[in-house]
């Protein structure tokens, strides 16, 4: 798998010019919408003679749009590795969520 450097690459890519991937951004940063935002949830370890041989990590990645008609999500579930976990509205901002490995 990839670095978490090259996930904000990937992520970036499939946004707007201009726009921005967020990496467990602090609350005092003014997000621009469309926008995504990621962090880390899981490592996931496969083991073999008692020794790990294989990590997988796992990142919850929300894309924050402000039009239901964006076709932002569906870029982010064409990624690979990338599965749709929930969809909600808050503020009048409709936020997708997504898991995805790398």
């Amino acid at each position: 798998m990839g670095s978490r450097v090259n996930l904000q690459i990937l992520l970036e890519s499939i946004l707007p010019q201009g726009k921005k991937a967020y990496y467990q951004p602090p609350s005092n940063i003014t997000l621009n919408y469309p926008c995504i935002i990621y962090e880390r949830s899981r490592i996931d370890t496969d083991f073999a003679d008692d020794t790990s041989y294989k990590l997988d990590l796992r990142y919850d990645v929300m894309v924050i749009t402000k039009n239901p008609d964006d076709p932002l999500p569906l870029l982010m579930a064409r990624l690979p590795r990338c599965t749709f976990n929930r969809h909600f509205v808050q503020d009048n901002l409709y936020h997708d969520v997504f898991t995805i490995y790398f």
